[in-house]
């Protein structure tokens, strides 16, 4: 089914005024868009919510965060990867989606995956962390159809390059993804890179950007299914629920995958939010689209049957 959330609130039309005064050429836009401070950024320490826990372990060459809430009443786990183009590690933002994530199903464990990233760590360093990680789950007991998978950006984008790798490989695939705004296209090959190109307040008007650094695949071919998504058949993916700003650059990137998801005869959810924005729903609760968009994600892993 798709859908699109046509209502733009007064919050995000000043929060999308603010993108555009802070990504401006003018200040410190450039490194933005170009990813530098995504590479250098130094937060606090994220603190743990009351009554939760947290652990990070090693696991091969990576690591990976769990998230463990007060209460589990479910058997599924969500195995999380971060956006921040292949070049941003685990950050505070997606500790935070941990936590909403934990909290539904009346109490999930989630895995988030910081994986290795480029220039020093290229293609294919975070997709072997991916691998890693999710036969660390089965591992542990847990089966295809109990892990949810998580990704937003280019952990979107890898989510789904897992999917391919297990079914070539000859593993099951993780039965449901929840994929926001997934960079599935590095070849920057859709209609959305032109359309969106003066309207993206985060990436456009400019192709000094991440998007199209290639800093990530570092001389393989970007039509690699494995590093663009966009390139593989689809056959045997998840169920699905894609979610996507229409003034996103990134937009072709959601709506030609799930255009491809439905040729493969795959099931799929996915939510055009007019006006919106590259990972609006990091403003919830503040915005009223990321409210709605993080209740869509919850209703949908809610009608999982388990």
């Amino acid at each position: 089914m798709d859908k699109k959330n046509k209502e733009i609130s007064l919050q995000a039309k000043m929060l999308r005024k603010c993108i555009q005064m802070a990504t401006s050429e003018h200040l410190i836009g450039p490194k933005i868009k170009d990813g530098t401070l995504r590479k250098k950024v130094k937060e606090p320490q994220w603190h743990c919510p009351e009554g939760y826990s947290f652990l990070r372990i090693q696991v091969k060459k990576c690591y990976v965060e769990i998230l463990t809430p007060p209460k589990i009443q479910s058997n599924m786990v969500v195995l999380q990867m971060h956006g921040g183009g292949y070049i941003g590690r685990m950050k505070n933002a997606y500790r935070n989606y941990a936590k909403e994530y934990a909290d539904m199903r009346n109490g999930m464990k989630v895995y988030s995956l910081d994986y290795r990233v480029a220039p020093r760590h290229p293609y294919p360093a975070a997709l072997h962390d991916a691998v890693a990680v999710y036969h660390l789950l089965v591992s542990l007991g847990y089966d295809s159809g109990q892990i949810i998978l998580a990704g937003d950006s280019a952990g979107g984008g890898l989510c789904l390059a897992l999917c391919a790798c297990l079914r070539d490989h000859g593993k099951s695939v993780p039965a449901n993804a929840v994929l926001m705004s997934p960079w599935t296209d590095l070849t920057a090959s859709g209609s959305s890179y032109e359309e969106n190109y003066t309207k993206d307040p985060l990436f456009g008007n400019t192709k000094e950007s991440m998007i199209y650094s290639g800093e990530y695949y570092a001389g393989h071919d970007p039509h690699d299914p494995y590093i663009s998504p966009i390139f593989d058949s689809f056959k045997e993916f998840p169920r699905m629920l894609f979610q996507v700003g229409s003034i996103e650059m990134l937009l072709s990137d959601t709506l030609d995958a799930v255009a491809k998801a439905k040729e493969a005869g795959c099931k799929v959810d996915c939510t055009v939010y007019d006006g919106m924005f590259h990972e609006f729903q990091m403003a919830n609760p503040f915005l009223p689209e990321a409210k709605k968009a993080w209740q869509e994600v919850k209703e949908f892993i809610e009608r999982i049957k388990e």
